[in-house]
């Protein structure tokens, strides 16, 4: 068995057991939930490596229960892939917005999912022990896994933190969204290009008025991280 351990949250139970025996025949171990607030106490109690959530839950639903998760500082680091029913553009949006780290329309053939998860783990899974990365004030410490601007430390989601990480160590340099997207979501992951853009703005909205100029826009092109003015 794999050391990593995956959360279901669905009100469906034959769906939770599809997803299950598709992800212990991958070597994950499971756990199930029926909705937000069962989801939320095994969430706090066992520590899962990732979370599959349901979009429409009974009660509480799951996009709030993703919201919660990534406000709360125990919870934030922990990764959400939604699913859903719905394949409309702005329901990805919002809950990209709101955290989630992927997205999987209903219905999905198991490999895919198994493919997404494992995509998603491999990129909020630290990539060895660096050292810290300083750049005008702005810290970026691999080893405990935080971000400082000026001493005081930053919220963001380990998205956010990846494309920062990937940012402060390719400098000076135009990415397309392509390119980011193959960096920092691994190749093999079905994210839309626009997902980029999303996390972008969550980035500068984490890194606040004083650092978010360092993520500049290159019409046209994509993004760079620059000390230089665009």
């Amino acid at each position: 068995m794999s050391d990593k351990t995956v959360l279901i949250v669905d009100d469906e139970a034959s769906i939770r057991e599809m997803i299950a025996v598709a992800l212990e025949m991958a070597d994950y171990n499971c756990l199930e939930a029926g909705d937000a607030l069962e989801a939320h106490s095994m969430i706090v109690d066992k520590k899962p490596d990732l979370i599959l959530l349901d979009w429409m839950l009974p009660g509480s639903s799951g996009i709030e229960l993703a919201r919660r998760l990534k406000r709360e500082e125990s919870t934030s680091e922990i990764p959400v892939i939604m699913l859903t029913a719905k394949a409309e553009e702005d329901n990805k949006v919002q809950g990209l917005e709101v955290g989630a780290d992927d997205y999987i329309t209903k219905p999905f053939s198991p490999r895919e999912l198994v493919a997404r998860l494992k995509a998603v783990l491999r990129r909020t899974t630290p990539q060895g022990v660096e050292s810290a990365i300083e750049i005008d004030g702005l810290k970026l410490d691999p080893v405990c896994h935080r971000v400082t601007a000026d001493g005081e430390s930053l919220n963001m989601g380990p998205t956010e933190y990846r494309l920062l990480q990937f940012f402060m160590t390719h400098q000076d340099r135009v990415y397309t969204r392509s390119q980011l997207l193959d960096q920092v979501w691994g190749g093999n992951v079905y994210v839309e290009e626009r997902t980029v853009d999303v996390h972008i703005r969550r980035l500068r909205k984490a890194l606040g008025s004083d650092y978010e100029q360092l993520i500049q826009t290159v019409r046209g092109a994509g993004y760079r991280f620059s000390t230089k003015a665009a």
